[in-house]
């Protein structure tokens, strides 16, 4: 009988993760590490259950043309798992720069957000957007399409291939004339069309984690005359969230984040 008491005693042993890197708080028994610039994070030790939750955001692609006809920015990747597997080794941590805007010129594309890394897992960058006449780019979501001209066609989202997918396409313009560009693709939607002469199109919506929006599209310029889109549900002129660039406010993407979180107590 004492034999099987000690037994017992064994089978309810605990032994919980130790890690270091980026800003670390507390959320009741789980520990937290935010990185907001590039560094490691380093398991010292594993402990019983070896998985941890992440999330990986990559930065958005600037918005194009910023006075009128250019299309949104498409937003960084958004990559999330709640067991992912690790060991006791250093993990890099990249994050994306926010990519820059068109400017107000004709003939200049919006930059492309820079992707975000934690070890074996990529966000991909957002779409830069495109100035007018020109189709949209690809990315983790894709940029809307220019204004100013019909069959102008977004650039594709989750590019390249995630499962589950990391972002959606930008919106397209079909009417010609005095068209707005098309909103910007967001992790949650595809990005508006712009064929409401002469405004721009609509951002597509981001995607909530634990609470807080990431990843939302960039809205499109406005035409020649008339209203710029509206940014994509969440979005907001906040650095580490991955949205997309759009013609007011904000018009360059913003930067990426990765987060870590695992049971420590």
């Amino acid at each position: 009988m004492f034999t099987s008491f000690r037994m017992l005693q064994g089978t309810n042993s605990e032994s919980f993760m130790i890690a270091t890197g980026g800003t670390i708080t507390t959320d009741g028994d789980y520990k937290v590490h935010t990185f907001t610039g590039s560094s490691t994070f380093t398991v010292t030790q594993l402990g019983n259950v070896g998985t941890v939750e992440y999330l990986v955001i990559a930065a958005g692609g600037g918005c194009g043309r910023t006075n009128y006809y250019g299309g949104g920015g498409g937003a960084g990747g958004f990559r999330t798992s709640t067991s992912f597997g690790v060991t006791e080794t250093g993990y890099t941590v990249t994050i994306g720069g926010g990519g820059g805007d068109g400017g107000t010129n004709p003939g200049t594309y919006g930059v492309s957000g820079g992707n975000s890394v934690f070890g074996s897992i990529t966000s991909a960058g957002g779409g830069g957007g495109p100035w007018e006449n020109t189709n949209g780019v690809a990315g983790g979501s894709g940029s809307g399409g220019g204004g100013n001209a019909a069959g102008q066609t977004g650039g594709a989202g989750n590019t390249p291939s995630t499962s589950p997918s990391q972002g959606n396409a930008g919106g397209s313009q079909s009417t010609g004339g005095d068209t707005g560009g098309a909103g910007g693709g967001g992790a949650g939607a595809v990005g508006g069309n712009s064929d409401t002469v002469p405004n721009g199109g609509n951002g597509g919506a981001g995607s909530v984690y634990r609470s807080i929006y990431y990843s939302s599209g960039g809205a499109g310029a406005r035409g020649w005359t008339g209203s710029q889109g509206t940014n994509g549900t969440g979005w907001a002129n906040t650095a580490n969230r991955g949205h997309g660039g759009a013609p007011s406010v904000q018009t360059s993407g913003s930067s990426g984040i990765v987060i870590i979180r695992y049971q420590f107590q």
